[in-house]
């Protein structure tokens, strides 16, 4: 695929959605097709049926390239699901030459070693991200490249997921005829889709509300500080509605989008809505302040557990706050007044995040379910932009110069790549 386009495939429990789109004059992203399935593999994040997520994929990769024109070949990849989860470390080198400045071979170093920490059995470490650096004692230290010291230490989130998962992801791409060109975890993507940098630099937590899985993301001071899996979302509440209303799932999921509240107080006793019944039976009339009731239980529990996760960070430590408050965004968070919900159980600043920011164009018909799908493929079109910069680089004689430029999280990319066709190789063999 010519390195000009840039393809970001997010596969969830409820849509899997390939959206192609490549960056204009004005650093915008022009999308130039998107194309969306059902997705009927996948349980809360986590692929349980090889052919039928391979399946959905297709469908979705086939629309795409219809409305772009453009061949698909490799594709951002989002994984996510109730496998993983994180953890905190610290560890050091001591270098052996002192007398030259840090460069990005010693970040390397530090980083392969932490890669190499005995997980659980089934597990393994698919993120190793630096918070801080110290160099020789001297501590907050956020760019260590280029300073002079003999012992180089750092604080990392690591995250961890199950083998398998991984291994079945890589097996669907590569079975639907497409390479992975990077993998990132969803939450990662999410923010990078609607958070801004005076967001993550003021402390904020992200909690997108997906079909199967809610991901809290925090950020302080420009790092990601703390993520979590919760295994909840929209479709636990169409359940819910479901169960509770005595119908089946499809008239549940659109009586949820349609006259779904998560905040009961706004209906009457008297509002009532009709419901078709099945095969000639009468039609069923429901209670909307009874909808109301059974989706705010389930959302309460949801928000409380992104909450806890919050409060774990340590969010009411004076030098941890997180000034710019909750953003919400997924399908989950187009809820009526769930807004207003979050403010009142966290009493944090909330507000829905939407991931038009960075698109060129009619942004608006893109809503909080493409969040993780933009943030994929920013992350594509900015891999694609690394490897031409590098590619230059290395004809002009100015690769050292260039890997100076690289960033931390171009690392984490790349170890994560590296992990995946590990896995992948050892599934085909």
């Amino acid at each position: 695929m010519n390195n000009k386009f840039s393809v970001g495939l997010d596969i969830g429990t409820t849509k899997i959605v390939a959206m192609v789109g490549e960056k204009n004059q004005f650093n915008k992203i022009k999308v130039l097709g998107v194309g969306k399935s059902q997705s009927l593999g996948v349980h809360r994040g986590v692929v349980n049926n090889i052919t039928q997520t391979i399946q959905s994929i297709k469908i979705a990769i086939d629309e795409a390239q219809s409305k772009s024109g453009i061949e698909i070949k490799d594709v951002a990849v989002g994984i996510a699901g109730q496998h993983i989860r994180s953890l905190q470390h610290s560890d050091y080198i001591t270098r052996e030459n002192p007398d030259e400045v840090i460069n990005n071979d010693d970040i390397d170093k530090l980083i392969d070693q932490v890669y190499k920490l005995v997980m659980l059995p089934g597990e393994e470490i698919i993120h190793v991200l630096p918070q801080d650096f110290k160099v020789d004692g001297q501590s907050e230290i956020k760019e260590p490249i280029g300073m002079y010291g003999s012992r180089l230490e750092a604080n990392f989130h690591i995250v961890v997921g199950q083998v398998s998962s991984i291994r079945n992801i890589g097996k669907c791409i590569k079975s639907s005829g497409l390479e992975m060109g990077d993998i990132t975890l969803e939450p990662l993507a999410s923010s990078d889709a609607v958070l801004s940098f005076e967001e993550k630099d003021a402390g904020v937590a992200l909690i997108d509300i997906g079909g199967g899985t809610t991901d809290v993301a925090i950020f302080k001071d420009g790092i990601i500080k703390h993520t979590a899996v919760i295994p909840f979302g929209g479709n636990v509440i169409t359940e819910d509605i479901k169960e509770g209303c005595s119908i089946i799932g499809n008239q549940a999921e659109q009586l949820k989008i349609k006259f779904g509240s998560a905040w009961p107080g706004e209906n009457k006793d008297s509002d009532i809505v009709s419901i078709p019944g099945i095969r000639g039976r009468d039609p069923k009339e429901i209670s909307l302040k009874t909808l109301s009731k059974i989706i705010n239980a389930r959302v309460v529990e949801i928000i409380e557990q992104a909450y806890l996760e919050i409060k774990n960070y340590g969010h009411e430590d004076s030098k941890k706050k997180l000034i710019a408050g909750i953003v919400l965004t997924g399908g989950g968070s187009q809820l009526r007044h769930l807004k207003q919900l979050v403010e009142y159980i966290t009493g944090m600043d909330t507000r829905i995040g939407y991931p038009g920011e960075h698109l060129s164009g009619d942004s608006n018909e893109f809503n909080p379910i493409y969040s993780t799908a933009v943030g994929l493929l920013m992350k594509a079109i900015e891999n694609n932009s690394e490897n031409l910069t590098s590619d230059i680089s290395n004809s002009t004689g100015n690769d050292l110069v260039n890997q100076e430029r690289k960033t931390i999280l171009s690392k984490w990319g790349e170890g994560f790549k590296k992990f995946i066709d590990n896995v992948d190789n050892t599934y085909d063999n």
